[in-house]
């Protein structure tokens, strides 16, 4: 529930991107993906940690640990758990498909994402889905067929926080739906805070006070 657009603007801007390189999947998959990613010279240039956020004019979400882009023409969707009574997630839909963000814990050294991305691939594999890997600007990407939706999974490593970011939609967009994926988790701002957590915890997903009370306005006249 609780959907929010923004208008599109009269120009357009290309959210296309380059494909991520697909891995030979009868490789060792770590050591190409390693391999592939050192080829890949320019730094990306986002998401950032709070402390290195710069000032620009991107219209974003604030949801307290992450502040998530919200592009022109694209709408944000709020998941609720009923049963713990707060935010399961909050999705920015877009023409492409449903672009969703979540930042968690993880240890200094980074590597959370290499971790949690071979735990994904394993697991949509036992489900079904057909899976193929690439190598994108910050490391493996994940894409995966399960019936008729397609979905692009990236990850990013950053300090004590890992970012991951996935979209879903038909087929039928698919080529565009990955450029679409980088450029949010690209303009992504994620608040960590200082306190210590045990690894791989969801951060605490907050909304704005007008979109918390259009939502409970919502609820009371269900």
């Amino acid at each position: 529930m609780g959907i929010f657009g923004r208008k599109r603007r009269t120009e357009e801007k290309s959210t296309g991107r380059h494909a991520a390189p697909e891995v030979d999947e009868t490789a060792d998959v770590d050591d190409e993906v390693d391999e592939i990613a050192a080829e890949l010279s320019n730094a990306p240039d986002g998401p950032f940690d709070i402390a290195d956020a710069r000032e620009d004019e991107v219209p974003r979400i604030d949801l307290g640990s992450v502040k998530v882009p919200v592009p022109d023409g694209s709408q944000v969707q709020v998941e609720m758990d009923p049963q713990a009574g707060g935010v399961r997630a909050v999705h920015v839909v877009t023409e492409h498909g449903q672009v969703t963000v979540s930042a968690y814990a993880a240890p200094k050294s980074g590597g959370l994402w290499r971790e949690v991305s071979n735990e994904l691939t394993e697991q949509l594999r036992a489900d079904g889905a057909k899976v193929n890997i690439g190598v994108g600007e910050w490391g493996m990407e994940i894409s995966a067929i399960v019936g008729d939706v397609a979905l692009r999974f990236v990850g990013v490593d950053g300090p004590r926080w890992m970012l991951r970011g996935v979209i879903a939609g038909p087929q039928s967009l698919a080529p565009m739906a990955p450029g679409v994926l980088r450029e949010i988790v690209k303009g992504t701002i994620v608040d960590r805070g200082d306190a210590p957590m045990p690894v791989r915890t969801p951060l605490t997903i907050t909304l704005p006070d007008a979109v918390a009370e259009h939502i409970a306005a919502q609820q009371a006249q269900q």
